[in-house]
């Protein structure tokens, strides 16, 4: 097999050791390294979203983390526009591109293409943003239940930005948002890919996730925070959902002990895990689930031209 002529694709739960398995297959391979999480784009929030060290990124080359500002929304078309064109120059380099990260929207993209919907109209999306303020976010979920049943499971139900979207075209279009999923047309030919699931089981990854906050505080957490807030964001910012946000503000307006801000995160990060891994159940059905132990022989495996996948797991 020739690895010049494919994309990998890494995903897997949060602290799962994604990053660091990139690296070590990138320097195996001739390869350079894309961001595949939605949260790792923002410049201002490196210990929270964990994005790779600096050493790290002068190891292999790295693209798309820390691109866009924290008070800017980001959506996943303006990724896959990034992406595309960073997966070209990639290979014109005669080298391999490795995307790697935990949001299954940004590979479903990649792998199926962007649903293109029509154009909904400025007024129609404000009245639909003042609504969900009016009702509040459980309640408007609730409705968008009512009007589309279809995304039911598909999201958090907390996601503010994700909902009323799925309201915004179901309102407009009268079809459900999941269906114009089904419409898109794929960029790249399905054989392009190399597609790799680090397969953890649920305990394990509890400990990992228990040490990575250990590890976020002591690198200053909590002063990226106390810096963010400053910034005023607006709540339904994109940036506000990621997880630590929240509960170390409360710590710094000492309305909770940091013992507490320290559960409550790892409580929202597990939480975070089981959803990534129903959503790999459902959507990341022909992937290569790898055991997180063997790392190692799977990338040597990977490097031999007679690869085969049924070889790994």
């Amino acid at each position: 097999m020739d690895l010049k002529s494919k994309i990998i694709l890494i995903a897997g739960p949060t602290a799962s050791g994604k990053s660091n398995f990139a690296i070590k297959l990138a320097k195996k391979i001739n390869g350079e390294i894309i961001n595949a999480d939605s949260m790792q784009v923002y410049k201002q929030l490196k210990i929270l979203t964990v994005r790779p060290s600096t050493k790290d990124q002068k190891k292999i080359k790295h693209h798309l983390y820390g691109i866009v500002s924290v008070n800017k929304n980001f959506s996943v078309g303006q990724w896959l526009r990034l992406v595309i064109k960073k997966i070209k120059e990639i290979r014109k380099r005669k080298k391999v591109p490795i995307l790697v990260g935990g949001t299954g929207l940004y590979f479903q993209s990649l792998i199926n293409g962007l649903v293109k919907i029509p154009n909904i109209s400025k007024k129609l999306r404000n009245k639909i943003r003042i609504m969900q303020k009016k009702y509040g976010q459980k309640k408007f979920y609730k409705k968008l239940l009512k009007i589309d049943p279809k995304i039911k499971n598909k999201f958090n139900p907390g996601d503010v930005q994700r909902s009323i979207r799925a309201f915004e075209i179901k309102n407009y279009t009268k079809v459900s948002m999941y269906d114009w999923f089904n419409k898109t047309k794929p960029i790249f030919k399905e054989d392009i890919f190399l597609k790799f699931y680090i397969n953890f089981e649920r305990q394990e990854l509890i400990k990992r996730i228990e040490k990575r906050i250990k590890k976020m505080i002591k690198k200053e957490a909590i002063q990226e925070v106390a810096r963010f807030n400053k910034l005023r964001i607006k709540k339904d910012h994109s940036s506000n959902k990621i997880i630590g946000i929240e509960e170390l503000s409360k710590y710094l307006k000492n309305q909770i002990k940091l013992e507490e801000a320290k559960e409550l995160i790892a409580i929202k990060t597990r939480q975070y895990a089981k959803r990534q891994a129903t959503w790999a159940r459902s959507r990341m059905v022909g992937w290569t689930k790898i055991d997180p132990n063997k790392l190692s022989s799977v990338i040597k495996k990977i490097n031999k031209s007679s690869l085969k996948l049924d070889q790994i797991t």
